[in-house]
């Protein structure tokens, strides 16, 4: 059964660290590119950092760019993004996706597989 599993959010104060795992089960780690997606209150769901399986090139929405870096350990199937100096703007849930693509990209539609989301708030 494949499956996607994110942990690692909670509630920081601006300026903080949080680090977030994706944990993969049920296909290859090796061939599939890895994306971080996240949506605020009434907010769309946008794109934050993603990894290819390819060169393991990685791509950063702007407002990101930094402050946060996704890295993979395929040996552990698992997909990490470290948030640092975190924002209240910085506050929604976090999800990751797989595509079976080596290329990532931060289009949300072009993935095939989701998982259930943590929350990450930063607040005072």
């Amino acid at each position: 059964q494949l499956q996607l599993v994110e942990s690692g959010g909670g509630l920081v104060q601006p300026g903080g660290s949080l680090r977030l795992s994706c944990v993969v089960s049920g296909f290859t780690l090796d061939d599939s590119a890895i994306g971080w997606f996240r949506r605020a209150p009434g907010k769309e769901r946008e794109g934050v950092s993603c990894i290819s399986s390819k060169n393991w090139a990685t791509n950063y929405e702007d407002s990101v760019k930094g402050r946060f870096t996704i890295s993979r350990d395929n040996a552990k199937s698992t997909v990490y993004l470290q948030m640092n100096s975190l924002k209240p703007e910085d506050t929604a849930v976090y999800y990751c996706a797989a595509k079976r693509m080596r290329y990532c990209t931060l289009t949300s539609g072009e993935y095939d597989y989701w998982g259930q989301g943590t929350q990450v708030t930063v607040s005072s």
